[in-house]
């Protein structure tokens, strides 16, 4: 068995319509799929990817408008990298971002890399990477501005932060399969361990700050709730939840999200990770062409359609 990479970041913001247009308008990326968090369906479940909704591209965001902001600390994703190609690509969001008044750092080589820091204005910490172009190729989307050649080409790396390596690394490599290849010195000071998943790339790697010294975050609106990696079908699906049972490690059980199938554990340092299948994908649902232009729900929630749109807080078209 082997991850092949990430497949989503989920978020939480307290002001779901600034962050809608943050995400298409700003960032360039197309809202795939407009639904409900499953497991709580007062709050919107929105998903940023490409034009097809890849696996690997999707950075989605729950709803909660009275969330508190999150003081960021440890035992958590303290950065999500957003993968572009090339200089020139940096250089473009650089200036855009800029333009549209969000502040940013300057492009730095971090990990051998160049680098872009920003956030959004809940905070919620994100990097545009140069990724060598190494990793899928995503589908271009024709409704931003954007040039195609300068859009985000998925996620990667994640960086999360820990107050001790040692479970997170057997974690990581015992149980999950990645493989410790270097580290390197975060922007905190930290030593920063990178880990792998199956092939060289951003698009498939994490990064593991060790900061014992770090106050644990108080989660909140701007920080991450969890972070998923990505296996290509369901024979997979089902060995990695054997296996997780076999370690004797807490999980959620199999949970059918209808657009992927899941798996929840959270590892030693307290970061919660989710194994996420590929397909069905998001068109299961809808046709590709209007994908995300209204509210969808997964069969089992149809019938309360009624219900849960009205408790719903409207965002626009």
């Amino acid at each position: 068995m082997t991850l092949t990479g990430l497949h989503h970041v989920s978020a939480i913001t307290a002001h779901i319509a600034d962050n809608k247009r943050f995400y298409t308008e700003t960032m360039g990326m197309r809202l795939v799929k407009r639904s409900v968090n499953q497991d709580d369906v007062r709050a919107y479940h929105l998903f940023y990817a490409d034009a097809a909704g890849s696996p690997g591209t999707d950075l989605t965001f729950f709803d909660y408008a009275q969330a508190r902001r999150e003081t960021p600390g440890t035992r958590s994703v303290t950065r999500t990298g957003l993968r572009v190609s090339g200089e020139d690509a940096l250089r473009f969001w650089a200036q855009r971002l800029t333009a549209a008044g969000v502040a940013h750092a300057p492009v730095t080589e971090r990990d051998a890399r160049l680098t872009l820091d920003f956030e959004d204005a809940e905070g919620q910490r994100l990097m545009l990477v140069d990724d060598g172009g190494l990793g899928d190729a995503p589908v271009a989307w024709s409704g931003t501005d954007v040039p195609a050649e300068f859009q985000i080409r998925g996620l990667g790396p994640v960086v999360m932060s820990v107050p001790a390596l040692d479970g997170t690394h057997v974690m990581l490599v015992d149980v999950l399969g990645m493989r410790a290849v270097r580290t390197y010195t975060g922007p905190s000071g930290a030593t920063v361990h990178v880990y792998e998943m199956h092939e060289p790339g951003t698009h498939a790697e994490l990064h593991v700050a060790v900061e014992p010294d770090a106050p644990v975050v108080r989660p909140g609106a701007g920080g991450v709730h969890h972070v998923a990696f990505r296996t290509p079908d369901e024979a997979q699906y089902h060995a990695w939840s054997a296996r997780l049972t076999e370690f004797g490690l807490p999980h959620s059980g199999e949970v059918d999200r209808y657009y992927f199938r899941s798996l929840y554990v959270r590892e030693p340092g307290g970061v919660l990770f989710e194994i996420a299948t590929d397909g069905p994908g998001f068109a299961v649902d809808e046709d590709p062409a209007t994908l995300g232009e209204t509210v969808v729900l997964p069969p089992r929630l149809e019938s309360r359609r009624a219900e849960i749109l009205a408790g719903l807080t409207p965002i626009g078209a």
